[in-house]
């Protein structure tokens, strides 16, 4: 399997390299050159299949030769450690619950698979590390820490945005030690992000061997079709449309569930339900592409004024609009219509949600008007607890500290505060 720049003026690479490189030297991002749909057969029996089975056959294509097929299985086998329960949480609407992992985050999938896939393609350069360089506006630094901790030949570096991630947030991604190193900046996660961007076109870095682990990197991105596999597998005996409802900041995720629709897991639509930060919702409206700077929300993982997996979800469809609008809705919701929705699944469902499951909620009761006779899904891509200074006042609940979280919040927060490109080069070097 080949790769290639979405901006076009890059050389192929093959999945090792575009791994390795994160983003193209043209600084677009990788994309695969082809995208084969699975035998029709392997949905007829998918409820017979472990987790495991599935995630392979969804994957391997896009891997190819270049990790053993057996060395492949082990990688998923390390990746999928936790479970994906599918919650109903009223009739006809469940919550796909993505936060049993190590740092109870859907992003532990990701990184766990990458860290894997970039310590097998080191294990013979024992004189070269690669540095991972990561922006986080949330859970993505929290869960490649964990995900590449002690990993050999690697260095992780995660920059997130001052005061704007929650306070277990900023302890997963900041006491581990080792190899893992937090960058606290003075700005928005736009701004991490446009600095991580630089960092990899700098030539003067070129010897620090860079690579990212947010999602604009393959093998971070793609392990998320799984969890749409994984679903399917559970409600298929209901033989019923399916909605899928995500909350959506880099989107990422919700490209990812379009992979897997391409590959022909029959999904009937899609619901990107972001926050205030309404970049795609405009564009849906008016046609224009018009990114704005973030702004603060309390699901402040989606608050991302630019999403950069957008474009690749603009390929798979190849720039057609209207098939795009066929498959794809987008709906934005302010803090206080999250809180309300919050309230409501909590008083009237008895289920406990966090802010940005339940902006996945409201979008996908929206959609719902439209097919009636679907089964909706919601991502529930986070803890409660990892938003408790939200949930618990607005529920007037005290939530129990899961294990995960016990292990860190008592440890020092450890950072180096930095508010420029400069500041983070010095520091590389």
């Amino acid at each position: 399997m080949k790769y290639y720049s979405l901006n076009h003026n890059a050389p192929k690479v093959s999945f090792q390299e575009a791994v390795i490189q994160g983003l193209a030297s043209d600084k677009g991002l990788y994309f695969p050159e082809n995208i084969t749909p699975l035998d029709p057969s392997f949905f007829d029996t998918i409820e017979s299949l472990s987790h495991e089975e599935i995630a392979f056959e969804a994957i391997k294509q896009f891997v190819g030769d270049e990790i053993p097929e057996a060395k492949l299985k082990e990688i998923i086998a390390e990746t999928l450690v936790f479970d994906f329960p599918v919650v109903k949480v009223e009739d006809g609407i469940y919550s796909l619950e993505l936060f049993h992992g190590p740092t109870m985050a859907f992003k532990d999938v990701g990184a766990r698979f990458m860290s894997r896939c970039l310590g097998y393609f080191n294990k013979d350069k024992k004189d070269s590390k690669n540095t991972v360089l990561v922006a986080t506006s949330g859970d993505t630094g929290g869960a490649v820490a964990s995900g590449f901790l002690g990993v050999d030949g690697v260095d992780v570096v995660i920059l997130y945005p001052s005061g704007k991630v929650s306070d277990i947030q900023e302890k997963q991604l900041t006491t581990l030690g080792q190899n893992i190193k937090a960058l606290e900046v003075d700005g928005v996660f736009d701004d991490c992000q446009d600095m991580v961007k630089k960092a990899f076109l700098d030539e003067t870095l070129a010897h620090k061997n860079l690579t990212s682990a947010n999602s604009i990197n393959i093998a971070r991105w793609l392990p998320q079709m799984f969890y749409f596999f994984f679903a399917y597998k559970a409600l298929k005996s209901q033989n019923k449309p399916l909605v899928f409802s995500c909350p959506s900041g880099n989107f990422g995720n919700i490209c990812a569930g379009i992979m897997a629709k391409k590959l022909g897991l029959p999904i009937e639509h899609f619901v990107a339900s972001t926050n205030v930060n309404d970049t795609v919702p405009r564009f849906l409206e008016n046609g224009n592409y018009d990114p704005k700077p973030s702004k603060a929300t309390i699901s402040n993982a989606m608050d991302v004024g630019n999403p950069s997996n957008f474009i690749r979800i603009q390929e798979l469809y190849n720039n057609d609009l209207k098939a795009f609008e066929k498959d794809f809705s987008s709906y934005s919701y302010t803090d206080e219509q999250t809180l309300e929705a919050l309230k409501k699944i909590y008083n009237t469902d008895g289920y406990i949600a966090e802010p940005h499951g339940a902006v996945g909620y409201l979008g996908l009761k929206k959609e719902l008007e439209k097919y009636p006779n679907a089964i909706g899904i919601f991502l529930e891509t986070a803890h409660p607890i990892k938003f408790l200074d939200v949930v618990e006042p607005a529920l007037g609940i005290t939530l129990p500290i899961p294990t995960q979280i016990e292990s860190v919040i008592n440890e020092e927060k450890v950072s180096v505060k930095i508010s420029s490109y400069e500041e983070l080069k010095n520091f590389l070097v």
